[in-house]
């Protein structure tokens, strides 16, 4: 009863009930003594434990070795079956490790992998081609903690087992200045086709936490990821320049967007010109009280399309779908479909803008003018919302097409006197409360499309392994 009437104690609750719901729903695999089942996208002939190649997990000895070796034995298995190393209960402390091919990196559920927190322990590489540069200063930059290029059939997974990137020292390096490269991500899989990455506890992140970048037939499932909302550039989960991408069943705490989508920086984008499309996300729940849900861009430069959004909870965070793009960006959004949002404490619902300014270097084109259409919202609810919608387009090059229906907005007890702000748009609106502005024409009941074809990514079934 005390509860019903404290919003901040119903909060925590239905946020406890969600990690709950959703720590059953990643427990999609089994274990037993020795052995143990998971379900993947392919199953593998050929199984060894980390502790075969000298892995010791008492959280203080370095495994960096024992995990290298032990990959590179397994991957002589590629061509007969596959392979998995087994990381078994224990703390494992490793600097940054390469995956191979045909390839499972399985964690059992009380293991623990620790990311090394000396930067010698990570490899200085090249910088994305479509970046031109490391993401947060010139040059190259350092190689993600769980890395790997040029990959076919590569799965991490675990019965909830936990990756911990540690990486409290690298935010504060970075705050204070004293990062000589861009920091590492946690994983990131490039240049790569069959992925999955699931049923995993993800926590303090150096830098981005998942980030599978100019790969395709991606697969992100039950994962948990974890960052205190004041880490610096914690992002969940962003699929940069990649086709076919499915991501269901996570939970994200984040100190930036819980995932945000990706393609290129500016000029080094447009160049390269390989977009992220085919995207389906659902059942996604996320807290990020200083960004967004679910972001497109910045960094859009070789297009974004066809991303299908559904069945999304956020509490506490500051907008839901936001897109982020400016003059010198070039590239496109456009097919965007959103349905079924619940959102509870939100600064913003909707959120568009074309003056994130952030670019690589002087050699952008400022004529480079992003195109933003075909956006769609059907049926969210929002509660204690501050400002229902902030929407700003490009003078001369307005974000058009958008259609938002049967969305109803309750606004928090000391919101904004503007509650839609609106400029260099167009588009239209059903069913909409707080009455949107006047550049959002009333279309009568209409209901905004959302596809009703599949994708092929969703057609893809897991198999059930077992050890």
């Amino acid at each position: 009863m005390a509860s019903s009437r404290n919003p901040r104690i119903k909060q925590i609750i239905e946020t406890v009930a969600v990690i709950v719901l959703l720590g059953l729903v990643g427990l999609q695999g089994a274990e037993s003594g020795s052995s143990f089942s998971y379900e993947a996208i392919n199953c593998r002939k050929h199984s060894a434990s980390l502790t075969d190649f000298g892995g010791v997990g008492d959280g203080k000895t370095s495994n960096t070795i024992a995990f290298r070796k032990a990959i590179e034995h397994l991957s002589q298995f590629g061509a007969q079956g596959g392979s998995q190393l087994i990381v078994p209960a224990g703390k494992w402390l490793t600097g940054s490790f390469n995956l191979t091919s045909h390839f499972t990196l399985f964690l059992h559920k009380d293991a623990v992998i620790l990311a090394s927190q000396d930067e010698k322990d990570y490899p200085i590489i090249p910088p994305l081609p479509s970046y031109g540069r490391g993401r947060e200063l010139p040059g190259p930059r350092y190689g993600a903690f769980i890395y790997g290029t040029n990959l076919t059939d590569i799965v991490i997974t675990g019965n909830n087992g936990t990756i911990d990137g540690q990486g409290a020292i690298w935010w504060e390096k970075f705050r204070n200045n004293q990062t000589n490269y861009t920091r590492p991500h946690l994983i990131e899989i490039m240049y790569s086709n069959q992925v999955q990455i699931s049923n995993l506890t993800l926590l303090n992140s150096q830098f981005w936490v998942v980030h599978p970048v100019y790969s395709s037939n991606v697969l992100v499932l039950g994962l948990t990821i974890l960052a205190p909302t004041d880490s610096a550039n914690t992002d969940g989960i962003d699929p940069d320049s990649c086709t076919n991408v499915r991501i269901e069943d996570c939970f994200v705490v984040s100190g930036d967007d819980c995932i945000a989508i990706k393609s290129g920086w500016d000029q080094y984008g447009i160049a390269f010109g390989m977009p992220t499309k085919h995207v389906i996300i659902r059942r996604f729940t996320c807290i990020s009280p200083d960004s967004a849900v679910i972001a497109l861009g910045s960094e859009m430069s070789g297009g974004i399309e066809d991303v299908r959004i559904e069945d999304i909870y956020a509490l506490n965070s500051e907008s839901g779908v936001r897109i982020k793009s400016a003059p010198g960006r070039g590239g496109y959004v456009k097919d965007i479909f959103v349905r079924r949002f619940t959102l509870n404490t939100m600064k913003y619902v909707f959120w568009m803008t074309g003056a994130y300014g952030s670019h690589p270097d002087d050699g952008y084109d400022p004529k480079a003018l992003p195109v933003i259409k075909g956006i769609n919202y059907n049926y969210m609810v929002a509660q204690n919302v501050t400002m229902a919608a902030n929407l700003a387009g490009i003078d001369n090059d307005p974000f058009t097409g958008i259609c938002m229906s049967n969305v109803t907005i309750g606004l928090s007890a000391k919101p904004k006197k503007l509650q839609w702000n609106c400029t260099d748009i167009a588009g239209t609106t059903s069913e909409v409360t707080p009455p949107p502005c006047s550049l959002l024409l009333d279309n009568g009941k209409s209901t905004c499309p959302f596809p009703t074809n599949k994708l092929p990514i969703e057609d893809v079934k897991l198999q059930t392994c077992s050890y």
